[in-house]
């Protein structure tokens, strides 16, 4: 039986363990005419709970410990002096085609007498441990039944124990959000250490040229890792791209929720969030191809040297791409501001402006400036757009007009290729991603002190 049937046989049982609780539990309280600690249906989700679960985690417990099991009963069973002669890596390459073997796939040049005999032992294992699961998940889904429908009892507290297991899986969420984002920074630190060995943190951080050479043959023929330049093309094309979307979306939001008719917010609003769905590789392409070369030629009409690639342009677009971000986020925010408020402006004499830019909006502010730190995650971790359009030009000035370099497009262009993952050259890559890092979590610290300290004045 494969693990997807066994899946589903395992819910179609929880299925039917819920009903013949939940049918108990009726039939327990009409017998002896008294009334249940819980409802009817906490008793069910609770049988189907013990039905499920422990066979559940017995069959992700064996999944996650068989294969490297019946592995080493495999090596076990060949000869000592092939053991003995074979490395790590040439045991898992004759372990992977002896698995190909058992599972009649096959392999190139048809194996070798060893591979033949150890994929029909391992043919042999894989069968029992398939069906010693099915007899141990069934075993244990009809005895967790069985217990769990016999226990219902008027005094059995069901929905206790249902809402602990669901704080447990909230709980179990949470901590598997908390744990990759730690692991995420954990493994980007530790390769940051390995450049930082090579690279002074100083010329990194502090340094105005980036020069990387593709060498490893000492640290002098290193190169430059200046991070300035690339950091200053980020703060520059992303705050183009704020100074587009923050007013053109507030404005919107505003209109859409104070101003529209409902005819119109319920077309004009699906058609500003699509903008959000479109691929950013299109957003690249539509500013090398159109962005760019109109605002050259504009440049030229006005006197003004604007090259197709650069950061006005790459900032244009992106800021095109954040729109919806900040328009929706702050529509639904600005929606969700009590209507006691406007009519309390209105009834002191306000005009509908007035009371908009006096009372909504200081009253919407927290989730505003949510929406407005999204728009500036999603500026400055964006790659396509400034990768096609920016140009890569890692120099510090402040002309908008040229091509930048940015941490993102550095990045890529470190990754590109066969890299050595023990040279500066790439390793400066997770010291680039570390840096986005903490300039995100810069932006989230500034955001909740500006929050908190608007929320102690209008609440």
């Amino acid at each position: 039986m494969s693990n997807f049937a066994l899946i589903a046989t395992l819910l179609v049982l929880m299925a039917l363990a819920y009903h013949l609780g939940l049918t108990r539990s009726r039939a327990v309280a009409a017998t002896q005419d008294v009334r249940m600690h819980s409802r009817p249906g906490y008793y069910g989700t609770l049988v189907a709970l013990w039905c499920g679960l422990p066979a559940l985690a017995i069959f992700l417990l064996w999944s996650f410990l068989a294969p490297q099991l019946i592995d080493m009963l495999v090596i076990q069973q060949l000869p000592t002096d092939m053991v003995a002669s074979m490395s790590d890596r040439e045991m898992q390459t004759f372990l992977d085609r002896v698995t190909a073997l058992a599972n009649e796939r096959g392999v190139a040049g048809g194996g070798s007498p060893e591979e033949w005999a150890a994929a029909a032992h391992m043919a042999r294992l894989q069968t029992f441990e398939n069906f010693s699961l099915v007899a141990l998940v069934a075993v244990l889904s009809v005895a967790g039944l069985v217990i769990a429908r016999r226990r219902i009892t008027p005094q059995w507290r069901a929905r206790n124990q249902v809402e602990r297991v669901i704080m447990f899986a909230l709980a179990a969420s949470s901590a598997v959000a908390i744990f990759t984002t730690i692991g995420i920074v954990l493994s980007m630190l530790g390769e940051a250490m390995r450049f930082f060995s090579f690279i002074s943190p100083a010329d990194f951080f502090f340094g105005t040229t980036w020069n990387p050479r593709f060498s490893t043959s000492g640290t002098s023929d290193q190169g430059e890792f200046g991070l300035l330049p690339l950091l200053w093309g980020t703060i520059m094309v992303s705050g183009i791209a704020l100074l587009v979307a923050i007013p053109v979306g507030l404005m919107t939001a505003i209109y859409m929720a104070e101003y529209a008719p409902p005819w119109l917010r319920n077309v004009a609003k699906p058609v500003i969030e699509i903008l959000a769905g479109i691929p950013t590789i299109v957003y690249g392409f539509f500013a090398l191809m159109v962005v760019g070369p109109f605002l050259s030629a504009f440049g030229d009409l006005i006197g003004i040297n604007i090259r197709t690639t650069s950061a006005i342009t790459a900032g244009l677009v992106m800021g095109i791409m954040i729109i919806p971000f900040v328009s929706s986020l702050s529509d639904d925010i600005i929606t969700q501001v009590p209507k006691s408020l406007r009519d309390g402006a209105l009834g002191l004499g306000a005009t509908k402006s007035e009371t908009i830019r006096q009372v909504v909006l200081p009253a919407a502010l927290p989730g505003i400036v949510g929406a407005f730190l999204l728009a500036a995650s999603r500026a400055i971790g964006e790659t396509m757009i400034v990768v096609l359009a920016a140009g890569n030009n890692p120099v510090l000035h402040a002309n908008p007009f040229e091509a930048v370099s940015t941490i993102t497009v550095t990045i890529v262009n470190q990754l590109t290729g066969d890299m050595d993952f023990a040279s500066p050259q790439s390793l400066v890559a997770f010291a680039l991603g570390l840096t986005l890092f903490v300039i995100t979590l810069g932006l989230n610290v500034i955001a909740l002190v500006v929050v908190r300290k608007y929320r102690q004045q209008y609440e």
